[in-house]
């Protein structure tokens, strides 16, 4: 499966992305795919090349790109809890400047660089995303209603706001949505509550708690990583674009 540099023209410059697709030509379903905060890595071009094995051309961009191409912050091989406590506050002063403005400016130029591209097949895109990438991932669906048919967030925040600005937000969305939460993100309560939010806006939706996970359990170079967790999330993932998205 080939994997090829992108840089996508935005209006604050460019950024820095990668695709993945298959490998015997013609074109393919569009997917934009957000990272976590900890950004591009082997484990992020892994899982765009497991999308692309099974017939999708996967864009993932660098969104932190106002601060320098990736990577931003080193990384070892694998992510402990050592690792998480020491570039936590370097991450979340990123996470800080990445203003509403900002993440609807980089979706327009995301999606429209996706959908022109000689191997992305005509008609409409999906949109997935980890941790912070899940909230980028909801934005971008709600603000292009016309152009995205499916958006998966996995252990990462919905919205922020209180239950009006949820309504505001979840009404825009047209497309169908999976959410995956990790059992230490959302309880049960809370479950209850944004599904409800949910069905208020008319979404089209399953959202639920994976049983047994903590924050991040879908990135094997974490000490987070659960593979049941992270099978149910390819699982729930290729059923939702398998619906949605119609594979050459």
């Amino acid at each position: 499966m080939p994997i090829k540099t992108l840089h996508i023209p935005t209006a604050d410059g460019r950024a820095d992305a990668f695709a993945a697709f298959p490998d015997h030509g013609g074109r393919h379903p569009g997917v934009l795919m957000y990272a976590d905060g900890f950004g591009i890595r082997p484990v992020l071009r892994e899982m765009a090349l497991e999308l692309a094995r099974h017939g999708y051309y996967v864009l993932v961009p660098h969104y932190f790109y106002r601060h320098g191409p990736a990577p931003l912050i080193d990384l070892p091989e694998h992510i402990g809890e050592e690792v998480r406590a020491s570039v936590m506050p370097r991450l979340m002063s990123l996470i800080g400047t990445h203003t509403d403005e900002r993440i609807l400016s980089d979706a327009d130029a995301f999606l429209g660089f996706l959908t022109t591209r000689p191997e992305v097949e005509a008609g409409p895109v999906a949109v997935t995303g980890y941790c912070i990438g899940g909230l980028l991932a909801m934005r971008t669906a709600a603000a292009h209603p016309d152009q995205v048919a499916a958006v998966a967030g996995f252990h990462g925040p919905v919205v922020a706001g209180g239950s009006d600005s949820l309504h505001r937000f979840l009404s825009r969305i047209t497309a169908q949505v999976h959410l995956g939460h990790a059992e230490t993100d959302l309880t049960p309560a809370a479950l209850v509550e944004l599904n409800q939010a949910l069905d208020a806006a008319g979404v089209e939706y399953t959202s639920e708690i994976y049983p047994g996970t903590v924050h991040g359990f879908t990135m094997s170079d974490t000490d987070a990583f659960d593979p049941t967790g992270a099978k149910r999330h390819w699982d729930r993932l290729l059923a939702l674009l398998d619906s949605t998205l119609v594979t050459g």
